[in-house]
């Protein structure tokens, strides 16, 4: 991790701490599933160390055990930014539309900031497409995850393949998180899963950035022994946050920071950005009024 001079050097960020500006006596950082706690809480470390020194007054991270921990944290004004999923944040919007305000996207080694829900399987499972899935288990991953859950709520449907337990899935049991997911299908709990990725680079490392490259670093799983057995169409990458209720100040210092980040220090937004990026670019709630429909659409139809 570079020095936090060099980070300082390396940005315009503003380098007289914040709180002389406008008092917070503390800012605190959410940070979704996908990994387990641990985990999370390293990858963020070096990002933690930076919006404290930024912003003159503790920082510290929290890694709520489900998605819904840090919507909640964020409605209810325990947590000051995090970054979210694009079905998380329409559940925020919807929720409360004064709460959180994207300023954030990560963006892929293209310039794009979009993903993929894929499935992957155990190449000994015998399942080479989500046609071979009849009577067999897909595990899915949070009821507010966008990959894990929402686009393939919507989208296997449409492609004959029926989300209602016990139709087509022998069973659709939620993991908790993708880190759940990959490791029930690595072993063998369930015949195939639901995550996420950006889907560049090569599948054996679990391409560029997502949960699989996170995996894959990890140990977690050898991707020689997976298979992709399904995709969906692209989804828009997730924002990141910041409440609406902050100094403007605050908003400012950690927007800049984040966004300077990868050139300042590669490591350290790699490990962030769950994978290899091009960096954090500017996003507004405008990029995630298709997720909010339907996400709105799944509240109304009591799904």
């Amino acid at each position: 991790m570079k020095s936090l001079l060099a980070f300082a050097l390396a940005t315009t960020a503003i380098t007289t701490p914040v709180l002389a500006q406008d008092a917070i006596t503390q800012f605190n950082i959410g940070v979704m599933g996908g990994e387990n706690a641990q985990d999370r809480m390293t990858s963020n470390e070096c990002l933690r160390v930076y919006a404290e020194d930024a912003l003159g007054v503790p920082v510290k991270v929290f890694t709520p055990a489900d998605y819904d921990g840090v919507i909640q944290g964020l409605l209810g004004g325990s947590l000051d930014m995090a970054w979210l999923g694009a079905s998380g944040y329409a559940k925020a919007y919807l929720t409360d539309p004064e709460a959180v305000e994207p300023v954030l996207v990560k963006t892929n080694m293209d310039g794009s900031f979009t993903y993929y829900s894929l499935a992957i399987a155990r190449k000994d499972r015998g399942v080479a497409s989500m046609a071979d899935m009849e009577g067999k288990v897909l595990s899915v991953g949070d009821p507010n995850s966008t990959s894990g859950y929402l686009i393939p709520l919507v989208e296997l449907p449409n492609e004959g393949y029926s989300m209602q337990p016990g139709e087509y899935f022998s069973d659709l049991p939620f993991s908790g998180g993708h880190e759940q997911t990959i490791i029930a299908v690595k072993n063998g709990e369930v015949d195939a899963g639901v995550t996420w990725a950006d889907g560049q680079g090569d599948f054996i490392d679990g391409y560029n950035s997502g949960a699989l490259r996170k995996a894959s670093d990890a140990g977690l799983v050898d991707m020689n022994e997976m298979v992709e057995i399904w995709r969906s169409s692209p989804i828009p990458e997730g924002p990141v946050v910041l409440r609406k209720a902050l100094p403007a100040n605050v908003k400012a210092t950690m927007t800049e920071l984040v966004q300077g980040l990868h050139e300042a220090d590669q490591e350290c937004a790699y490990g962030v950005a769950s994978g290899e990026t091009a960096g954090f670019a500017p996003v507004t709630h405008d990029a995630y009024e298709t997720i909010i429909a339907i996400r709105q659409a799944e509240l109304e139809s009591g799904t």
